[in-house]
């Protein structure tokens, strides 16, 4: 016989909690229907265009911009962690063999975990919050040296040890070339870093969330969220953008590769976004920064942009469908020489630090993240079966 619930029944919400909202943040938002997001109460386009990736970090963790003092200060804090132990320096080469076909990433949840225990980090739940942005900051100023030493280790070099004295994007490519990059280059990924710290509830950052809540150390929430990052339906692929244009080819062929991409109901990766309703505002951001190299690729990128939306217009009326930040993310990172598997880890190199604001506002509230789900299943309880008789044993 079944039983009758008395606990209440749980809200009738939408698949994947789509807008439901779950706390209060004061980090930022995303306006969607406006083409709008914003980092505290500043346009995070603006931060982009006007601050340095260490300022805008400042922000996230401590709530408004450092003053001139400040920020030279907060970047000398930041740039002392970019060393790593020894032994988690000892480890990474085995790290980097494991990863040979799954890439930096899943050597990061290791390596990270690794610190962690290194570090002694101890539960966000028992320590005052001083020492959660302490640690948070020592683990993000980490994460560039243990990307770029993971994917050259894995290319056969060395790795390149970290400068004290280059900004945070700066030093993450020379880290990764081994070569100081030029300032063009370093404003340019530094632009494209900041506008990639936060971006409203993605599933990463909920999913750090969630783990800071049950009082984890900062290192655990941080390796909760970059396996959330490394799935394909979130961390996004600006390689595969760039796999569009290769695709294409040439400016002739673009008209047709389209139209057979949207009558055959294919994907045109760099396109659509789950939020914004108009222009992604860090893909028009972006596009300019491409367009002040210029050359074929970034002529061959904006053209293809422009009949994506054309022929959409012609073949499905009504359905706006505009680049979102994989399109020229990833041909920014081309011109400035990063190889396309380090696309999605270099934006996680950016987003560690807004997760780690969202860890430590998380653990500031001390209530533990626990929805309800709706069960399905066959209506409980039923008649235990008993067990099988063994086999060969008498009827």
């Amino acid at each position: 016989m079944s039983v009758p619930r008395t606990d209440p029944a749980p809200l009738d919400i939408p698949r994947g909690l789509a807008g439901v909202v779950v706390t209060d943040t004061a980090l930022g938002d995303v306006r969607g229907r406006e083409g709008f997001y914003h980092y505290r109460h500043y346009s995070a386009i603006d931060l982009a265009r006007s601050r340095g990736f260490e300022d805008v970090w400042y922000l996230m963790f401590h709530g408004e911009l450092p003053d001139r003092a400040e920020s030279a200060a907060f970047a000398a804090r930041a740039a002392g962690p970019r060393h790593l132990p020894a032994e988690v320096r000892a480890a990474l080469p085995a790290l980097a063999r494991a990863g040979t076909v799954s890439g930096p990433l899943a050597g990061l949840r290791s390596a990270l975990s690794l610190l962690g225990a290194s570090a002694g980090l101890r539960p966000v739940y028992d320590i005052p919050a001083e020492r959660r942005r302490e640690d948070a900051l020592a683990l993000c100023a980490a994460v560039p040296t243990l990307l770029t030493a993971l994917h050259r280790l894995g290319q056969g070099l060395e790795p390149v040890e970290p400068r004290d004295d280059l900004p945070f994007a700066a030093n993450y490519l020379y880290m990764l070339t081994g070569t100081e990059p030029d300032a063009a280059r370093a404003s340019a990924v530094e632009r494209y870093l900041i506008s990639t710290i936060d971006h409203g509830f993605n599933a990463s950052t909920f999913t750090a969330r969630v783990v800071a809540s049950t009082g984890a150390d900062v290192a655990a929430c941080l390796v909760a969220a970059v396996g959330a990052l490394s799935g394909p339906l979130h961390g996004g692929a600006p390689s595969r953008a760039l796999d569009t244009l290769d695709a294409i080819g040439t400016p002739d062929r673009i008209d047709s590769w389209i139209r057979g991409q949207v009558l055959g109901g294919g994907r045109i990766m760099g396109f659509g976004h789950p939020v914004y309703r108009t222009e992604d505002p860090r893909s028009r951001m972006l596009r300019s920064i491409a367009q002040e190299f210029g050359g074929p690729l970034v002529d061959f990128a904006v053209e293809v942009e422009q009949r994506v939306e054309a022929i959409l217009a012609e073949l499905k009326p009504g359905r706006e469908l505009h680049t979102n930040v994989e399109f020229y993310a990833g041909v920014v990172m081309e011109l400035c020489g990063l190889p396309r598997e380090m696309f999605t880890p270099t934006f996680c190199a950016a987003r560690v630090v807004g997760w780690s604001a969202n860890i430590l506002e998380q653990a500031a509230d001390s209530k533990i993240i626990r929805p309800a789900a709706r069960y399905t299943g066959t209506p409980p309880p039923q008649p235990v079966p008993p067990p099988d008789r063994p086999r060969g044993s008498p009827r």
